[in-house]
């Protein structure tokens, strides 16, 4: 289904859409609205299976005093962000505060070698780590025993959640719903756009992955040194000389097909998921959609304008995309309990 989203006209380009929600000149105006949920929020390290740990920054009800002694079932979120992107991400932290503000028990969860946590685990992160995401969000389950989760993840983070979805049956996972805002549909499309499209993109992954490559050698000195990546320039030959280095995959492409989403990867998924794509995207093209099975429980979305996890209205407040992420977990909240 395709809804309206109109963006003002000085913030309707499709890069403006992607970039700002990142920039720095906007957490003042976010922060603002975060007093909660930063109070709130404790670490929680997930054991997540085979000697990995996750982290997790959980805000429950149970530090509002309004929600002392309800005696309601809580509701619970995790929200996964993007490639380089973190639990303390601007878009994270402001769909966690609403979500907390509406009763959700909100957890906040790292990918490996994402935020602060290049030291927990000594292996490096790829976008084919599926089981130990699987095994963080059955640690969050634990924790909630009988309560269905509700899952939500933007760009790889929106990927990872609807890979969870679709291995939910044979994990036994009790999922209520997932939604996922720009996920990555298939990985090699999404490398040529970022190599080939506007200089930006490209420039600010290498920035941000050299970085976080330069604190996982910090953290562990003894197994990387990464001073050869410095003459790779391009996010292709990066990622080529990783995957050759440290997965067994037996080529770049091989790893690429690993976390697509394409070609019958969500076939069978049995628990409610929507989809919350821009046509305009510059990151995720658009036409990949074609190649996404459509089962019965995939709700596609689609917007003319919205770029690549933007959907801005404003510098300020809200995004469209957060408040149609509330509504779709609301809408299984509502059905649930029909």
């Amino acid at each position: 289904m395709q809804e309206t989203f109109q963006p003002p006209v000085w913030i309707s380009s499709r890069h403006l859409q992607s970039i700002l929600p990142s920039l720095q000149v906007r957490r003042p105006w976010v922060e603002r609205r975060l007093h909660d949920i930063l109070t709130a929020s404790r670490e929680v390290l997930l054991d997540c299976g085979e000697g990995v740990t996750l982290q997790g920054l959980l805000a429950a009800q149970a530090a509002r005093p309004a929600a002392a002694g309800s005696g309601r079932e809580p509701r619970v979120a995790v929200l996964l962000h993007g490639w380089e992107g973190s639990a303390g991400s601007l878009y994270m932290l402001s769909l966690a505060q609403q979500l907390y503000a509406r009763g959700f028990d909100v957890v906040r969860l790292n990918l490996r070698d994402h935020g602060e946590t290049h030291h927990l685990n000594r292996e490096l992160f790829h976008s084919c780590r599926l089981p130990e995401v699987i095994g963080a969000v059955r640690a969050i389950q634990q924790r909630y025993e009988g309560v269905p989760l509700h899952l939500a993840g933007f760009s790889l983070g929106g990927n990872f959640m609807l890979r969870v979805a679709a291995r939910a049956a044979e994990e036994r996972l009790a999922i209520a719903k997932v939604v996922a805002v720009s996920p990555v549909l298939e990985p090699s499309a999404t490398l040529d756009a970022l190599e080939h499209g506007f200089f930006a993109y490209h420039w600010y992954f290498v920035r941000k992955w050299t970085r976080s490559l330069a604190r996982k050698q910090a953290a562990w000195p003894a197994d990387y040194d990464f001073a050869s990546l410095g003459t790779r320039p391009s996010l292709r030959a990066m990622t080529a000389e990783l995957v050759r280095r440290f997965t067994s995959f037996p080529s770049l492409e091989d790893y690429l097909r690993g976390y697509a989403l394409t070609d019958g990867r969500l076939a069978g998924l049995e628990v409610p998921a929507t989809m919350i794509v821009s046509l305009d995207d510059p990151i995720i093209p658009a036409h990949d959609l074609a190649r996404i099975a459509r089962p019965q429980h995939l709700k596609l979305i689609t917007t003319r304008r919205g770029g690549h996890c933007g959907f801005m209205e404003r510098l300020s407040g809200s995004t469209w995309a957060e408040r149609r992420v509330i509504a779709e977990l609301d809408s299984a909240e509502a059905l649930a309990n029909a």
